[in-house]
This record gives C-alpha cells, sequence and structure tokens, in this order.
C-alpha cells in the first residue's frame, strides 16, 4: 500500500483507544485515513468490498503496532451493514468515530447519455450508504463521550466537473445531510464534519490516466500539484480529534484552491 508514510502522520493522542470505523478503507483515502488513525492509537475497523486489499491494510497497521480488523461489507446493503455493526461492537467495542467514505463511482457520463440505473447505483453508492452507515452507528456514537462522523463528498458537489451530474448531486446530498445530522447532534456532543476533496493522486487514477496529464491536471491547481490521500487522511484526523471540539457542520475543501476560482 503507497498512500501514506509514518513519517508524514501527524499524531493526535486523544484518539488512543477509541474506536473508529472508516467505510472504503480498503484502498486511496480510506486506506491513507485507517491507517493514520491507528498510528494515533485508534483501533480501526477497516471496510470495504476487495478482501485482499482490506487485508493488506490490516497488515500495514499491525506492522507499524496498531490495532486494525477488516470487514467484508457493502454499504448499500442493509444487511451487511447490520453485520459489520455486530462485527464491530464485538471484536473492538462501540464506536467512537465514523468515516464514512465508501463510494467514489465519479467516472464522467454526459447527461445526455444518462441511464435510470445508473443515476439510481450512483445515489446508492455515494449517498445512501453514507445515510446506512450513520444510522447503524449512530446510537454507538451518541453514547461516547467525543463522538465524531466524518462523511466524504467531493469538489464536484461545490462546483461544476467533469464527473457525472448523478455523482455531483450525491455529493452535494451528503453535504446537506452532513449538515442536517450536524444541528440534529450538536446538543448531543457528537460532531458531524464533511471533507470535500478534488483530484487525489490514487492508485485508481495512476492506472488511468498517463504521468503527464496528471502533472498538466496538478499545475491547474493554485498550488500547484494533485491531492495526495494522506492530505485527505490528515484532514480527517483533525477533525475526528478534539482539535476541531468547536467544529460542526463544517465542509472543508481539500482541494488545492480549486474551490475559490
Amino acid at each position: 500500500m503507497t498512500e501514506t508514510s509514518p513519517a508524514e502522520t501527524v499524531l493526535y493522542p486523544d484518539l488512543a483507544g477509541r474506536v473508529a470505523v472508516v467505510t472504503g478503507g480498503s484502498r486511496g483515502i480510506g486506506a491513507a485515513t485507517a491507517v493514520a488513525l491507528a498510528a494515533s492509537g485508534a483501533a480501526v475497523a477497516i471496510v470495504g468490498r476487495d478482501h485482499s486489499a482490506i487485508a493488506e491494510v490490516v497488515e500495514v497497521i499491525a506492522a507499524r503496532g496498531g490495532t486494525g480488523i477488516g470487514v467484508a461489507a457493502d454499504c448499500t446493503v442493509e444487511a451487511d451493514i447490520r453485520a459489520l455493526h455486530h462485527q464491530v461492537s464485538d471484536q473492538l467495542g462501540p464506536c467512537d468515530i465514523l468515516a464514512a467514505f465508501a463510494g467514489g463511482d465519479g467516472m464522467p457520463v454526459p447527461v445526455s447519455a444518462e441511464t435510470g440505473a445508473h443515476w439510481r447505483s450512483v445515489i446508492e453508492s455515494e449517498l445512501t450508504s453514507a445515510f446506512l452507515t450513520v444510522s447503524a452507528f449512530l446510537p454507538d456514537i451518541i453514547a461516547s463521550p467525543a463522538g465524531a462522523i466524518i462523511t466524504m463528498s467531493s469538489a464536484a458537489a461545490r462546483q461544476a466537473a467533469r464527473s457525472s451530474a448523478a455523482y455531483a448531486a450525491a455529493k452535494a446530498g451528503v453535504i446537506a445531510f452532513s449538515r442536517h445530522l450536524a444541528a440534529e447532534l450538536a446538543g448531543k456532543g457528537v460532531r458531524v464534519n464533511c471533507i470535500a476533496p478534488s483530484a487525489i493522486e490514487n492508485d485508481k487514477m495512476r492506472s488511468r490516466v498517463p504521468d503527464d496529464r496528471r502533472k498538466e491536471l496538478g499545475a491547474s491547481f493554485p498550488l500547484g500539484r494533485l491531492g495526495q490521500p494522506r492530505d485527505v487522511a490528515a484532514a480527517a484526523l483533525f477533525l475526528a480529534s478534539s482539535a476541531s471540539s468547536w467544529i460542526t457542520g463544517v465542509t472543508l475543501d481539500v482541494a488545492g484552491g480549486k474551490t475559490m476560482l
């Protein structure tokens, strides 16, 4: 796994002993976040659909002295999410930190070529998955002395982009859902925040976009480079920790300055 480096991980000691669940945790941003949480002492459940990729993240965490378990689940399936909750509770204990990061189906599809089946599939994978995951773990998080939920949107929800309209709509829905949830839970001491990354150079991008095109894309950002999974993981850890204890209901653009243009 190439998405994170221990030398680049900022530690938050208050996360030690907490239980964290990271959906979409087998690759990219989710994997980097899971590894970073474990480095700060959290016990982490890595959730995804690829057994071998999940196992690789668990091995990285174990090699660095952390605690992690892998759970295979489809976050659009309620039965899978219920089983995930039971497994995490049995093996790690009640969840304190939920990073609902499953999704990432942003491949460009023009509206003129959009189908109902694809639209529904994207809404399920990007928005419904977040709702189902939050719903299952919410009682644990409310009971936690420092419960935190972090959701995953996208720069596509903040400004027109090349991704599909279905993806933009779903990710905008994640922002609205997160703000509503933050207002609903603030009185219970639970913080809910959202992250909206732009172009992140992960394994998927490297396999699909040639090196020269990635350099050109990176140069188009005000900060002059593509984002890395560790950039988003750093934001997630901050939002999970007591360092952000007076922050809730925000959407943090981790976008290299792109959304200010």
